[in-house]
């Protein structure tokens, strides 16, 4: 596969490629207009400092900025930037940061994006925190929902909701079978007799998710080679969803904080070309094993999802 910059990747498979080093200048090398998706989950501004490092909430729209224009440029004008992000709690008070929503405000009037829509990600196996607040006082609940801004280039981005059906409830397959009398609900809606079998529901903006791979492949050779995985992962069918959505076979999918490398193997599954960037070199290294052997599509986009409260996860944050 051609490489589309002056740097060597790290390593590179049919699809994609895999480089280390600071994305902002990297993607300052790669063409304009020639990504169709961007899919990323950068360190959030949280209280404590991560290992993998986090900008501080006061600072963190001016640190994202610079790398949103750069996405902006690269982005054709039928392209996406989908940003998982979650939410941080206020020093020292039992309130919630703005900074996520300064962000997306940034983004939209200062860059030049469009908010094409909101999207948030449940994880029911999220650990209830902040302690001070959830455990210890009791006087909130656990944060267990991410934030997934789904910015545009233009108004109009590609788009297919067909490609992301949930399969019908068993509700609705009896509705489907026996058909349905015309008639108006109390909210004033006029249903009409025409439901047939469309192959699936539309989903939701709401994506139900665990975080629970403690069996996959890249866990396992971590473990067994020594090394440490990365602290903060996201599960594989979160940018899933949004290759398919979003994006078609062939296109080309830039993910700029790249952590394990999750989006360039969902990417390989799907059958999109892939560019990785991650800054630490034993994050990057470690997600080789994310290759090993033949990667098939998922046989189903929402079979893992799992609103059980028993699933204790190792980093359920970004990729």
């Amino acid at each position: 596969m051609k490489h589309p910059t002056a740097y060597k990747p790290l390593y590179e498979t049919p699809r994609g490629q895999a480089y280390l080093g600071d994305s902002l200048p990297f993607m300052a090398t790669l063409e304009a207009a020639s990504v169709n998706l961007v899919f990323t989950s950068p360190p959030y501004a949280l209280h404590f400092k991560k290992e993998y490092g986090n900008a501080e909430q006061r600072e963190y729209v001016n640190w994202f900025v610079p790398f949103a224009r750069e996405v902006h440029r690269l982005l054709r004008d039928d392209g996406s930037f989908v940003i998982d992000i979650g939410g941080a709690w206020t020093p020292g008070r039992p309130t919630r940061s703005l900074y996520h929503f300064d962000l997306l405000i940034a983004l939209c009037r200062e860059v030049g994006f469009y908010l094409a829509q909101e999207f948030y990600w449940y994880n029911p196996a999220k650990l209830p925190s902040p302690a001070e607040w959830v455990t210890v006082r009791k006087i909130r609940v656990k944060d267990a929902v991410n934030c997934l801004w789904w910015l545009s280039k233009t108004p109009n981005p590609k788009a297919n909701n067909q490609r992301v059906l949930k399969e019908y409830s068993p509700d609705m397959k009896r509705l489907v079978r026996r058909g349905y009398r015309a008639t108006v609900r109390p909210s004033g809606h006029v249903i009409t007799p025409k439901f047939k079998d469309r192959g699936g529901s539309i989903p939701p903006n709401l994506l139900i998710y665990g975080n629970n791979d403690s069996n996959g492949h890249y866990l396992e050779q971590c473990k067994k080679r020594g090394l440490k995985p990365h602290p903060a992962r996201f599960p594989v069918q979160l940018p899933t969803f949004f290759l398919r959505f979003l994006t078609e076979p062939g296109d080309l999918v830039l993910d700029p904080f790249a952590g394990s490398n999750t989006t360039g193997e969902a990417c390989e599954r799907e059958g999109r070309r892939w560019i990785a960037v991650e800054m630490e070199e034993r994050y990057l290294e470690a997600s080789r094993f994310r290759f090993a052997g033949d990667l098939q599509a998922l046989p189903d986009l929402y079979e893992s999802a799992d609103d059980g409260e028993s699933v204790v996860v190792q980093g359920s944050l970004f990729g």
